[in-house]
């Protein structure tokens, strides 16, 4: 997903009050203020650069003197120590900058990363990898970006702009068919149940779900739902998926798999910025 221009200025705009403060105490004691420098923004190990515009955004809100080169465009598959970026202008600007762009570069490349190693697991099956809201708080734009940049595909962006009755849902309205009934009369949207047994499968087919998420099944369970259901609603798996199993549950025919990892255990890629 794209990410609008003032989304992307709010969120490095809160990171450098954040990091920045009243002033960069170091940088500004050190360097001339006449100083110019010229740096290199590198992807220190293999991945898929994601986060170049943030990068961008960072230097530029904090002098519009910079002069900023992008050398990849988020999506990318990149080697080892690779130069992504390069940036130039006032010394005090690109150091004080550093820290919050490396920040944003390195967790939405781990992001981007991450996602494609799952996408690559699951090639060739016709299974779609989603990710979930279990997003950073003030970064979920950013994040489902990443995703998608690393071949996943997003999920519904918030509360507003998709249905998915979980179980407290079900706990609060009594039933699925009380649920969806409820959801009917209140609006359009596509309706998703999320089941964890195959009584429950039933139920949601007979109200007539759209989707149905299948919770921590086995692939067993995964096989008997896909049967069961046999192309009448969207069928998803989530919970317990891993590297290690994701092609076997893509293998059960499900049509998607949602991953709450992709965005809350990535581990951030190794960057640096370094002065030529």
């Amino acid at each position: 997903m794209a990410v609008a221009t003032d989304t992307l200025e709010q969120v490095v705009a809160a990171a450098l009050a954040e990091d920045v403060g009243s002033g960069d105490v170091t940088t500004d004691a050190v360097v001339e203020p006449s100083a110019v420098a010229r740096a290199t923004v590198l992807l220190k190990e293999p991945g898929v650069a994601c986060g170049i515009r943030v990068v961008e955004t960072v230097f530029r809100l904090l002098d519009d003197d910079l002069v900023f080169e992008a050398l990849v465009e988020d999506g990318e598959v990149v080697e080892r120590g690779s130069a992504v970026a390069r940036v130039s202008g006032p010394a005090r600007a690109v150091l004080t900058g550093e820290r919050v762009a490396l920040n944003f570069l390195g967790r939405l490349s781990g992001i981007a990363t991450l996602t494609r190693r799952y996408v690559d697991a699951v090639d060739g099956t016709g299974v779609a990898i989603l990710d979930t809201r279990k997003t950073t708080p003030g970064l979920r734009a950013l994040e489902k970006h990443a995703v998608a940049c690393g071949g996943g595909r997003n999920h519904r962006f918030g509360l507003a702009d998709g249905v998915l009755v979980k179980d407290n849902h079900l706990r609060s309205a009594g039933s699925i068919a009380v649920a969806i009934e409820r959801l009917r009369a209140a609006t359009d949207l596509p309706v998703e149940v999320e089941c964890d047994t195959l009584e429950q499968v039933r139920e949601a087919l007979t109200v007539g779900a759209d989707a149905i998420l299948l919770d921590n099944m086995t692939p067993d369970e995964l096989h008997a739902a896909v049967a069961l259901v046999a192309g009448r609603a969207r069928l998803e798996a989530s919970g317990g998926i891993t590297l290690d199993n994701v092609r076997v549950v893509a293998e059960t025919g499900v049509d998607e798999i949602s991953i709450g990892a992709l965005t809350h255990s990535a581990r951030s890629l190794d960057v640096s910025l370094e002065l030529t």
